[in-house]
């Protein structure tokens, strides 16, 4: 059994490994911690789904600046795609509570198991390009002006490119922010998959533009969470320190690493959190 101080420490390491995975691939670091926290330090997981939305939020000011620094965030396609997940979130959440209040907890890791698992297809179809495959602008492109531009340095070259399908990324964004409110993350997962396959964009705007607009929607589903009673704040500030740190890691690791390297992480974390999370739903977890 840890003291207080021993489970503080724990809480605040565990979360700065989740930061930097979270960085990495655009999903927060909430995505692997609500996993780890229910599976291995036996948080309950409506607890555990709090301190990930906090920490959801110091994810996002912690690497979503240092990303908008080197102008690879596309602010102006965040911003538009934050209506749909923020409305989104207000209804996960209100969900949740009523799914807590039954104890109907299972329903929850069961959900969690298949969104994790969900990705990995879209995620190994895409690992082998490094860039998108061009697509002729729509007129969602023109309309909405979805262009950009940023430096990659690994490539060495300045990267252009156009987002489609802005309706899909729409509809895409509002599932993302319902499972943010259902599961206590920031859906970094559906919003890369929105951004990356719906839309078209490289995967390292996808992960940047992910990492400026999940604290927007944790933020949300956070404030309804509160309400409830499902933030404990010594849980929630040790998340939030640990997640914070390992974020700014993050940042500098991701400049550095090609979009295939973080795509094969991505995956390999994805299938063993999601088999993990569907097994204790059914009954058979650890």
């Amino acid at each position: 059994m840890l003291s207080p101080i021993e489970f503080f420490v724990t809480v605040v390491l565990v979360s700065a490994l989740s930061g930097i995975l979270g960085a990495l691939t655009g999903l927060g670091g909430a995505t692997f911690l609500v996993p780890i926290y229910t599976l291995y330090l036996n948080v309950p997981i409506a607890y555990a789904s709090g301190a990930s939305l906090i920490s959801t939020i110091a994810t996002s000011s912690g690497a979503a600046s240092a990303y908008v620094k080197d102008r690879i965030t596309n602010v102006k396609i965040g911003m538009g795609l934050e209506i749909a997940t923020t409305t989104g979130s207000i209804a996960g959440a209100l969900t949740v509570a009523y799914i807590y209040a039954r104890h109907l907890e299972f329903i929850v890791y069961i959900v969690f198991g298949i969104v994790l698992l969900s990705q990995v297809y879209v995620q190994l179809a895409k690992s082998k390009f490094e860039l998108p495959k061009p697509i002729k602008p729509d007129w969602t492109t023109r309309v909405f002006e979805l262009y950009g531009k940023y430096y990659d340095t690994v490539l060495k070259q300045e990267v252009e490119y156009h987002g489609v399908r802005w309706w899909l990324g729409e509809i895409i964004m509002f599932f993302a922010g319902f499972i943010s409110g259902l599961l206590g993350i920031g859906s970094g997962a559906l919003k890369v998959l929105g951004m990356d396959w719906a839309m078209n964009l490289p995967m390292k705007v996808s992960t940047t533009t992910s990492n400026f607009m999940i604290g927007v929607t944790a933020a949300t589903g956070s404030s309804i969470y509160w309400i409830f009673g499902y933030i404990q704040p010594f849980l929630a500030a040790g998340t939030a320190l640990g997640v914070l740190i390992g974020a700014f890691i993050g940042t500098k690791i991701l400049v550095r690493v090609t979009n295939k390297t973080i795509r094969y992480i991505f995956t390999v974390i994805l299938v063993f959190l999601g088999i993990q999370m569907i097994l204790r739903g059914l009954g058979y977890g650890l």
